[in-house]
């Protein structure tokens, strides 16, 4: 990783501490504001423990990529969870065979980058 690099990490990860430490949440009651404020806090050590290794360029600019797009939405809608993605339901595909792997393969490209890795951690 190039100083850069990880000067830009630090200051996404002490973003996320500032945003963490100056959240209000929508229903402005204190002990959902403190279950966010705390949701913000482990999701963000969580992931960037769980990244500290990795050193291919290409995967740390995503990583980078996704960390800005669930910081701008998560301010922008003033909700700290990932939103949710509406695929279609699976419910067409057999359980096995070239049609499921196709719809699995579909599911995984069509996923946004602010969810790549949610399903890693949840």
């Amino acid at each position: 990783m190039t100083p850069a690099t990880r000067q830009e990490v630090l200051g996404l990860y002490r973003k996320i501490l500032q945003i963490a430490k100056n959240w209000q949440s929508a229903s402005g009651q204190i002990e959902e504001t403190m279950k966010e404020k705390e949701y913000i806090r482990n999701e963000a050590r969580t992931l960037f423990r769980k990244n500290k290794n990795v050193t291919d360029a290409k995967l740390i600019k995503q990583c980078i990529e996704e960390c800005e797009a669930r910081i701008e939405i998560g301010l922008h809608y003033n909700i700290p969870y990932p939103r949710p993605i509406h695929l279609p339901p699976m419910g067409l595909a057999h359980k096995q065979g070239r049609t499921l792997r196709h719809q699995e393969k579909l599911r995984k490209i069509s996923k946004p980058i602010y969810l790549k890795s949610h399903d890693e951690v949840s």
